[in-house]
């Protein structure tokens, strides 16, 4: 899916790391929730409250899971899922974009 329809969006940014990761969060009708965002090259530790799926538009990045030792390359045109109050690191190669869906 390329776009989405119906969509309300926050317009405050979600800023993280002193700007090297932003996002938008797009709420749809049924209550579901997005973010579409960018991530500057670095290296970056997250924590989720609800499950996600992060799919990556573009650019490059390993990631590294919970419970997982190696670290994974992820490039655009694929996901990853985490799942819900976990750690994950990412190391970002390029600039990304990324959507990421809450599976609460």
């Amino acid at each position: 899916m390329s776009e989405f329809i119906n969509v309300t969006v926050t317009k405050a940014a979600n800023v993280y790391f002193d700007g090297l990761v932003t996002s938008r969060t797009l709420t749809f009708p049924d209550g579901s929730r997005k973010t579409l965002g960018i991530m500057q090259p670095g290296e970056f530790e997250f924590g989720t409250g609800a499950a996600e799926i992060m799919e990556i538009l573009s650019g490059e990045l390993d990631v590294q899971l919970p419970g997982e030792e190696q670290w994974r390359p992820i490039q655009g045109g694929e996901s990853f899922e985490v799942p819900a109050n976990a750690r994950f690191s990412v190391r970002v190669h390029s600039l990304t974009d990324y959507c990421c869906a809450f599976l609460d």
